[in-house]
């Protein structure tokens, strides 16, 4: 939405002084047809905080994706997928770059790369193609802003908010976002006590804010879709521009859409609101975890909200999909679903950035949509958020890049299964970038086997604490057998610590 008040307006009304702007980068040609052979378009759609575990296409009780369900029969899908971490930063960057938190360092929240991987991502492996981003999520928005020198186009987040005048500050102040957001939140945005400290701009901002919206909020009972800190976003308004955008610039292009439902707050549209009220689902009791910050009585409400905001992504990719296949771009273009990482309610945890990585919160969808499959397919190997960019180098006609740290997936690796490898998780919330990592939590999964390393935490004192189980066996991971099956666990253990070892040789001091 446009905005009644320009630059130039705002400025003397803020009384700052200018500010030196980056100059766009310029387009390449618009319009020109896709080329020959394997060179064809790419597609990464992720929503954020979406877990496999709430999905009705993996087996999950509550019917929470009757779109992707239909459409999923045509695709490639992904039965046990990893995220890289735990949160946006380390699980984004994986995605990006094609490589671990522990290798790219993108490890803290709003973390950057370091700098190798600022040309060495998904963006730079695609440069004959027109490349394109956007993401509601701050977070992501921080590794894409990192990589713009290998984007010709992105979006700015504020393209896609609800007209809110905030977006003024992203585009005036884009180097300075966060402090000059602080400042302008402080001015304008009248708090609970109902006062700011503009008390005349703030209530002019308040009013001409709920002018904008009023036709929309009825439409979102428990409130707009937020990232927490803008005034609201809806799908639909997504899904139109980048729809029409990919209908208009050059081919061969990639792009990568990073929504944010369905993470917290959990603001599903009307139509689905209460889709699962007493709908008669119970989830199995677990026990309270060493992590475990607070006892948190309300979890099964916040997953029955977070299912029904997953009813919202489900419905609003099944339209994006049906644009994009109306409209002729699925014929020469392979479009990819997943997330960054998962979500968890179980064990007294709500949401995720946690200590404890439990399935929920690791594992993720994948779905490949590959132009002109009509037939799909299950694939239940182990495989990791690192192994797509590789295979998107590969389908699309590409040398894997030498720095990705995946393998390509199957059915599109030469071999007819994947070998035997290990999958890794990283968490190191609380290391910085350059040192070496000695508080975290590590996974490692081989075969049927899921091993947990947690080291460094006040609640592991020593040489840490190791969990094993067999998923296969225990899919609800109740069943600890670290000390039934010790050859098994010091041997992956050994493996993990030799993993790490070798990710934190650049940083040893």
């Amino acid at each position: 939405m446009s905005t009644p008040i320009n630059r130039r307006d705002f400025l003397k009304l803020a009384g700052m002084l200018p500010l030196s702007f980056a100059t766009p980068r310029l387009l390449r040609t618009l319009g020109t047809p896709p080329q020959q052979g394997h060179s064809r378009n790419v597609i990464v759609i992720v929503f954020d905080a979406w877990s496999a575990l709430n999905i009705s296409l993996y087996g999950y009780q509550r019917n929470t994706t009757p779109n992707i369900n239909r459409l999923a029969k045509r695709a490639i899908r992904y039965h046990n997928h990893y995220a890289g971490g735990d949160f946006t930063s380390p699980g984004t960057s994986t995605l990006l770059t094609g490589v671990l938190p522990w290798t790219s360092r993108a490890m803290q929240g709003n973390a950057e790369v370091v700098d190798y991987y600022e040309t060495r991502n998904i963006f730079g492996a695609f440069k004959d193609h027109y490349r394109i981003a956007y993401t509601h999520n701050k977070w992501a928005g921080t590794l894409l802003r990192q990589f713009q020198s290998e984007i010709d186009e992105l979006i700015p987040t504020e393209k896609l908010l609800l007209g809110s005048y905030d977006k003024i500050i992203a585009s005036l102040f884009r180097k300075d976002e966060d402090l000059s957001s602080v400042s302008w939140a402080r001015n304008m945005r009248i708090k609970d006590g109902g006062y700011a400290y503009s008390l005349f701009l703030s209530h002019i901002y308040k009013a001409l804010q709920e002018e904008k919206i009023k036709d929309i909020e009825p439409l979102f009972p428990r409130g707009l879709p937020t990232n927490s800190s803008d005034n609201g976003f809806t799908l639909e308004d997504a899904t139109a521009y980048i729809t029409e955008r990919l209908g208009s610039i050059s081919q061969p292009f990639i792009g990568y859409f990073h929504f944010m439902p369905p993470h917290y707050p959990y603001h599903t549209s009307k139509e689905f609101t209460d889709a699962f009220l007493h709908d008669g689902y119970i989830p199995l009791e677990k026990p309270r975890d060493l992590f475990a910050r607070e006892e948190d009585k309300n979890l099964p409400l916040k997953r029955r909200l977070y299912d029904e905001y997953i009813l919202y992504c489900d419905k609003e990719f099944g339209r994006l999909y049906d644009i994009l296949e109306r409209t002729g771009v699925l014929d020469n273009t392979w479009l990819i679903l997943t997330s960054d990482h998962g979500e968890i309610f179980e064990r007294a945890f709500s949401g995720h950035n946690i200590d404890a990585l439990y399935e929920p919160v690791i594992r993720i969808p994948l779905m490949i949509f590959e132009p002109g499959r009509e037939t799909g397919m299950d694939v239940h190997q182990t495989t990791s958020a690192v192994d797509i960019l590789p295979t998107l180098a590969h389908v699309t006609g590409k040398e894997v890049p030498e720095w990705a740290e995946g393998v390509i997936l199957p059915p599109y690796s030469a071999a007819q299964q994947i070998p035997d490898r290990s999958i890794h998780v990283v968490r190191a919330a609380k290391v910085k970038k350059y040192d070496p990592i000695t508080i975290g939590t590590l996974i490692q999964v081989r075969e049927n086997y899921k091993l947990h390393y947690y080291f460094g935490h006040p609640e592991t004192p020593g040489d840490g604490l190791v969990r094993l189980f067999d998923l296969n066996a225990d899919p609800e991971e109740m069943n600890d057998l670290a000390a039934v099956k010790r050859e098994t666990a010091a041997e992956l253990l050994n493996e993990l610590k030799t993993s790490l070892k070798q990710a934190d040789a650049p940083y040893q001091k």
